[in-house]
């Protein structure tokens, strides 16, 4: 990896030199040595002083060329480590034993833990959902990405020793050309982006990455199980993976995601799910050209090939030309036309729906297993299977969000004028044309509600009920939210068919976790709700917002109280004969429920995952997770294992037991964790401090998502601080700008509060408090991350960076009680897992961070410069360069951190 940095390191500084000057990159030369001579000294107040001044010396035109040089050095550094990961999963993978947290290592497990026979249970039952968001937290543009692919490409190539001198040659000559044009590409949007290039954005990952690793991870799991048998009979193994979508569809505090949107959405997802499958239908087609002599076709088949023909003569005449006496082939190839005539809406060829097309897979399949053909039975084509299994013809079911507050205002506003289906009948869904009912007229707002579920309704009419049938109701407080999702579809039908809805209660507050059951036990008594039940074989949805509850709670009483919902939630499902899933609201942040996926499962409540598991998958974390083929199916394993694990009886009882034995420790941390964190953002003025110490006005300017950071958002003018509401800010903004600060507080603030309640105490059995910690630490899997997760984000954080941005708001008080805070649960973390410095344990991770420091340090002072000029009175001319750097900091800074929100 130090090769790779250094290689990429040095063409970098050619490319500065070459196109900028030698004395630009002498300029970042002397800025990098100061900040690493300031990391080995004794880190004082003076040092920092001495760099403020040279990052102050600069034109704001040099100081922009300086930030955007360490912003594309940590671009082309994490890339190097992203390869460095992909070595190292690669050498793990000896063949020897199971590699940990690995689909093989899980069933060796579960086989002596459960024995074999429970395990197939397990399986059958198995489902991993995972949502894909647009949530607004990948800073980097898609120029940007696509330009570091390349990179990434041919660090591939010179990775291979059989690479030759000439290829090699050639491959870092254009190793240049490619870093050139990364240093030339903007770092920053020039238009913002809208909900549609996001959709686009998402089909980058699934084109190049998920599917076609999915059905390598089916093939593993296959593998662990069936041994050297794999591949040559039938797989045990069911499609278990599940794709959703909230891009084009969640609209909550998203004034862009419209009716339309969500109409293109469904399409521009069927496109590339159909046109991907018709491509692997037919490579695999044209591969297999067994004869029907060695392999005779099963009467199935040839019925097929007849009906095929008496339909379309023609294509199968010239198909069959060109594949004489190769019926697999033949057949195989005319499913490829029937999918492409699917994708351009041929109605005459095209399928119904994804049942029709696995039926012609399968009788191929069983054809050639009757042939004697297993191998080809069950090898390429049973990935084929699996794919059609996993994405259908929609490939990720959209899942509709709104809030609501929105539903309310526009049922009290349908209920004034009247019953569903009494319009006049000349608008298009019954209303009449100026939209109204009974002459009354319409709000857009109510207008565009009525749009989005007769947007539904066209979706699931054309690509199927799968493919957009959830409806996500953010702030539920009570049943009647649900109800009032179902009548307002009614509404929108004006009589005609209601679309078929599951309606996700969405609980983020605090009272909302208290009161979930009860609005689920309400939920049994809404009339489709209960046909619903009745249909799906009681399968039941209902959503946790870990963002929200962290920005309400600080991160300990979130997780604790998270936990503490999850238990209720599943033993509720328990007594009322329902199969739960719990849809898991994590960002990709510590601060809003982020950290290792796999561990996290592990840690749940019991039985609340119970072979089913859904979560999202936000922003940056797409591309982190699905951007690389290895470290995609890596990730998959991990948690699709944890899945299976956590779902054991011996996880499960190891859970409940440590929840009970440190019930009392809980509640108390709970207690002085969220007393000191509300203590702290309900202080008079401090909405209005933490504008100002951060770039919290200006990341909207990034033009990261289409969604606006505020709902309900008015911009403040051009330099202004907006007066602040924090009830209304979004999570991600919030962790976002804290990570700017280097001070990271969403992470960890209020958990040394909740520590130092047990640590000082003693405990019932005579122990003292600080022994309890330790064994809690070491017992309890919930406890054990939210320390683990804590102290990562303590490590990302700088307090003599940090205590520069809060004393730019001018408040002594409030800067004291965050890095008392900080100092408080930094000694607190390091004395409960027995370190002697952040991180101890995880030494490839804590080397990691060490390198990155003095990097993002400089990024840090150039922020400050551009921050701390904004905050004052300055001349208009420089007010545009100023924001400029600011945003390119920001965006330097988000790529060294490796987290946004």
């Amino acid at each position: 990896m130090r090769q790779d940095v250094r290689l990429l390191g040095d063409v970098l500084g050619e490319v500065i030199r070459d196109s900028a000057g030698p004395e630009l990159l002498a300029d970042v030369e002397h800025l990098r040595r100061a900040v690493i001579e300031a990391r080995r000294g004794a880190r004082d107040a003076s040092a920092g002083d001495e760099i403020a001044a040279l990052v102050a010396s600069w034109s704001l035109v040099r100081a922009d060329q300086v930030a955007r040089a360490f912003t594309v050095y940590f671009h082309l550094a994490n890339l190097a480590e992203e390869h460095q990961r992909i070595r190292v999963l690669r050498a793990r993978d000896t063949g020897q034993q199971p590699v940990r947290e690995s689909l093989d290592a899980a069933v060796a497990e579960l086989s002596h833990d459960v024995g074999r026979e429970h395990l197939v249970q397990l399986l059958a039952s198995l489902r991993v959902h995972l949502v894909l968001t647009a949530h607004p937290t990948e800073a980097r543009r898609r120029a940007v990405v696509s330009a570091l692919r390349r990179v990434s490409e041919l660090l591939d190539v010179l990775d291979d020793p059989r690479t030759g001198a000439m290829d090699r040659a050639e491959t870092r000559r254009a190793l240049h050309e490619n870093i050139d044009l990364l240093w030339r590409t903007s770092q920053l949007r020039i238009k913002a982006m809208d909900p549609i290039d996001e959709v686009r954005t998402v089909m980058a990952a699934f084109d190049e990455t998920l599917f076609r690793v999915v059905p390598v991870v089916y093939r593993e799991l296959d593998r662990a199980l069936a041994g050297q048998a794999s591949g040559q009979t039938s797989s045990p193994v069911p499609a278990f993976l599940r794709f959703g979508s909230w891009v084009g569809a969640d609209r909550d505090g998203n004034p862009f995601v419209t009716a339309q949107v969500t109409r293109e959405a469904a399409a521009i997802q069927a496109e590339h799910v159909l046109r991907a499958l018709e491509t692997a239908t037919t490579r695999i087609g044209r591969a297999l050209t067994l004869h029907e002599g060695s392999a005779p076709p099963a009467t199935a088949l040839r019925r097929a090939l007849a009906a095929a023909s008496a339909a379309h003569p023609e294509l199968l005449a010239e198909i069959t030309e060109r594949s004489p006496q190769e019926p697999y082939r033949t057949y195989l190839l005319y499913v490829a036309q029937r999918l492409a005539a699917t994708r351009a809406r041929h109605a005459d060829l095209a399928y119904r729906g994804p049942a029709e097309y696995l039926a012609d897979l399968r009788v191929v399949q069983e054809s050639l297993a009757a042939a004697g053909a297993a191998k080809q039975a069950f090898g390429e084509l049973q990935h084929l299977v699996w794919q059609a299994e996993t994405f259908g013809f929609h490939l990720a079911g959209l899942e509709v969000r709104q809030h609501s507050d929105v539903h309310a205002r526009a049922l009290a506003e349908l209920r004034a004028a009247g019953p569903p289906g009494i319009g006049d009948g000349d608008g298009p869904d019954g209303s009449g044309l100026d939209g109204s009912l009974d002459g009354g007229p319409r709000s857009a707002e109510t207008e565009e509600v009525l749009a989005t579920f007769r947007a539904v309704a066209w979706v699931q009419d054309r690509f199927g009920a799968d493919a957009c049938r959830r409806y996500v109701v953010s702030f539920t407080r009570s049943a009647d939210d649900i109800a009032a999702v179902y009548e307002l579809a009614r509404y929108a039908m004006a009589g005609g068919p209601v679309p078929e809805l599951d309606v996700v209660p969405l609980f983020e507050s605090a009272a909302d976790l208290t009161n979930a059951p009860d609005v689920l036990t309400g939920m049994l008594a809404i009339p489709e709700v209960t046909r619903r039940l009745a249909a799906n074989g009681r399968e039941l949805e209902a959503m946790l917002g870990y963002s929200d509850s962290a920005k309400e709670l600080g991160p300990a009483s979130a997780t604790l109280r998270l936990f503490d919902a999850q238990a209720k939630l599943a033993e509720w499902a328990a007594g009322h004969a329902v199969r739960l899933t719990l849809f898991h609201g994590r960002g990709g942040a510590l601060g809003r429920g982020g950290g290792p996926a796999g561990r996290a499962v592990l840690a749940q409540a019991p039985g609340s995952v119970n072979g089913s598991f859904k979560v999202t998958e936000q922003g940056e974390v797409i591309f982190a997770r699905y951007g690389q083929q290895v470290i995609a199916k890596r990730h998959l394993e991990q948690v699709s294992s944890a899945v299976l694990l956590a779902s054991s009886p011996r996880i499960a009882d190891r859970n409940a037991a440590a929840a009970a034995a440190y019930r009392d420790v809980a509640d108390r941390i709970d207690a002085a964790a969220r007393s000191a964190f509300r203590s702290l953002v309900e202080t008079d003025g401090f909405a209005d401090w933490f504008a100002r110490i951060s770039p919290l006005g200006e990341i909207g300017q990034l033009r990261i998502g289409s969604r606006p950071a505020k709902r309900g958002l008015t911009p403040a003018g051009p330099g202004a601080v907006a007066t602040m509401d924090l009830t209304d800010l979004r999570a991600i903004p919030w962790v976002f700008a804290w990570s700017q600060t280097r001070m990271n507080l969403p992470g960890w603030f209020g958990l040394g509060s909740g520590l130092a309640a047990i640590s000082g105490a003693e405990a019932a059995d005579g122990s003292d408090g600080a022994e309890v910690l330790r064994r809690a630490y070491r017992d309890w899997p919930l406890f054990s991350v939210l320390l683990d997760n804590a102290e990562m984000s303590l490590a990302k954080t700088d307090r003599l960076i940090g205590a520069r941005y809060l004393a730019l708001g001018g408040r002594d008080d409030l800067t004291k009680r965050v890095l008392a805070e900080y100092d408080l649960t930094r000694r607190l973390v390091l004395a409960v897992t027995g370190h002697d410095r952040l991180l101890e344990d995880k030494q490839v991770l804590s080397r990691a961070v060490a390198l990155r420091d003095p990097y993002v340090d400089a990024l840090s002072y150039l922020q400050l410069r551009a921050l701390t000029a904004l905050r004052g009175p300055i001349p208009d001319e420089e007010r545009d360069r100023l924001e400029r750097l600011l945003l390119v900091t920001v965006n330097g800074v988000a790529a060294g951190l490796q987290n946004t929100g």
